[in-house]
């Protein structure tokens, strides 16, 4: 078993630090513009003839979505890293985590954790001291629990790839509900869209636990590659792929206001995960930086502006 790997000398020390370090905060990147092309489908300001002040007020709402979102991704990344810290510290790949190596104390960081969790739950409240709406605050508990439970199901699940794909899922329907909630009794463009990142994430998740597969058996964790190998996990990501494909396609046509830029975006996003794949399948373990990273964030990016626009521009 390998050591864990001692802090470097230069390795920042405040724990704060260390926390953002640990967690990449940057791969908010993955679920942040869902969740403001959530907010865009469901807000009056973008539909024909808004309401007097809607654009001011949906500018505070929009930047509130973005503080829950950071909240959110902080408080669970945490509690994924202090569930896993062991499991981390064993594994080569992970031992130099903060949590995991020891350099950020579990205690601290679950400190870290729940004060997110409770920066999380006041911008809820602001929804309904500022806007008059409820539903934020009443479902920021669960909520919490739910983007928190992925951490402890590949102790008992393969399909743990899945319950991340929901929790990333959550983030469009989340912010829609803030921005109007009764936009998801109108707006069915939006639980496609969720659709669509839950396939997206759990397939691309799949391709990321290619590189656990031996210490995730080793350990008896649970994943879909560890359960299927390598060649048939590999088939069922770009299985996930092509429904999330076609998810996206029934968010351009379950909306009228989404359309020659969203559409365009939607073709580019398959030429994406095309190149995500054939990428990974030719250079194996050694192609995910830029598969995982680089076309996922591209792609996230690239669909969220172009929804955006199109409504903007329609």
């Amino acid at each position: 078993m390998p050591a864990a790997p001692t802090q470097h000398a230069d390795a920042p020390r405040n724990p704060i630090a260390l926390a953002l370090r640990d967690i990449k905060l940057a791969h908010t990147v993955f679920a942040l513009p869902f969740a403001l092309l959530g907010a865009c489908l469901a807000t009056p300001a973008l539909r024909a003839d808004p309401p007097e002040g809607a654009w001011p007020r949906f500018a505070a709402q929009l930047a509130l979505v973005v503080v829950c979102m950071i909240f959110a991704r902080t408080w669970a990344m945490l509690v994924n890293r202090v569930a896993d810290r062991r499991f981390d510290a064993r594994n080569e790949r992970t031992a130099r985590r903060a949590v995991a190596s020891g350099a950020l104390p579990a205690r601290a960081a679950l400190v870290i954790a729940l004060a997110s969790a409770a920066a999380f739950t006041l911008a809820c409240a602001a929804f309904y001291l500022l806007f008059d709406n409820p539903w934020p605050v009443i479902l920021a508990l669960p909520t919490l629990a739910w983007i928190a439970l992925y951490s402890y199901t590949k102790r008992f699940t393969a399909l743990c790839h899945l319950f991340l794909g929901g929790a990333l899922a959550a983030s469009p329907l989340a912010a829609a509900i803030a921005v109007a909630p009764d936009a998801l009794a109108h707006t069915p463009a939006i639980y496609a869209l969720a659709l669509m990142v839950a396939l997206w994430v759990a397939g691309f998740d799949v391709l990321y636990a290619l590189q656990d597969i031996d210490f995730d058996r080793s350990e008896g964790l649970h994943s879909i590659p560890a359960r299927l190998g390598t060649r048939r996990a590999a088939i069922l990501s770009r299985a996930m792929h092509a429904l999330a494909l076609g998810a996206l396609v029934a968010t351009l046509l379950l909306d009228p206001r989404l359309g020659a830029i969203f559409a365009i975006a939607v073709l580019g996003v398959a030429a994406l995960l095309v190149f995500e794949h054939t990428h990974v399948a030719r250079r194996g373990l050694a192609g995910l930086p830029v598969a995982f990273g680089l076309v996922n964030g591209a792609i996230s990016i690239a669909l969220s502006l172009a929804g955006a626009l199109d409504l903007l521009l329609r």
